[in-house]
């Protein structure tokens, strides 16, 4: 199965795309990984990537794609995978398709995942990660342990860190960009037939991935047909 994550920053797409990957045994495609891999490795890449990562603006349509394109041709997604952060733009979502033309391929379901601005304003915000082991928390919602974080339970307590894009300022400029620039592909995949909704407001991870299982169930349903 060939789907596409859609929704805001910070709207659990990665969490669910993550999930779906298990249970459907298909590569979870993420830009906003391959780009902070190539950050921490202080590639090319990651040295024209970052300005855009720091102020939350987009990277270049031809650079993302060109990412994508290169890692769809890969052994694993033979069977399948899970676009996540891609597309983020009209014209990359164009770009996709005619890629998948090429091959004689198709998307199957751009799956919307639609938490309220101000939820994600809230939960991103207060995001932390491990800078060694690359664990995530939340200090509202999933905090670390009161006595502080040990890689796999063990060792010296490490600081927790948060990205530069996951302070308000930026988490506000990151959904200003999602609604000008990204959200028209909602209204894309809508016209096309493939977009199915996923109300996440205020329900927790598994409530979702339940939701995003009934749709997935009636997906693959209606293509058994």
């Amino acid at each position: 199965m060939r789907i596409v994550m859609l929704g805001a920053p910070g709207a659990g797409k990665g969490t669910q795309a993550k999930r779906i990957a298990e249970i459907y045994g298909i590569p979870q495609i993420s830009t906003g990984d391959i780009f902070r891999a190539h950050l921490k490795q202080g590639t090319e890449l990651g040295r024209q990537v970052k300005r855009y990562l720091d102020s939350g603006e987009l990277a270049p349509d031809a650079l993302t794609c060109e990412i994508v394109a290169d890692r769809l041709g890969e052994n694993d997604c033979a069977n399948g995978y899970i676009l996540d952060g891609f597309p983020r733009s009209l014209p990359q979502a164009q770009a996709l398709d005619r890629l998948l033309e090429g091959r004689g391929e198709s998307l199957d379901v751009a799956l919307d995942i639609q938490v309220a601005d101000e939820q994600i304003v809230e939960r991103l915000s207060a995001r932390r990660f491990c800078p060694v082991c690359g664990a995530v928390f939340n200090l509202k919602f999933s905090p670390p342990p009161p006595d502080g974080h040990r890689c796999g339970g063990v060792g010296p307590v490490v600081q927790l860190e948060q990205r530069s894009d996951d302070n308000e300022e930026t988490v506000r400029n990151r959904l200003r960009v999602y609604h000008e620039i990204t959200e028209p592909i909602v209204t894309y995949y809508r016209e096309k037939g493939i977009l199915r909704e996923v109300p996440a407001a205020g329900l927790d991870p598994n409530e979702v991935f339940e939701r995003i299982e009934e749709v997935l169930g009636e997906v693959g349903a209606s293509r058994g047909a």
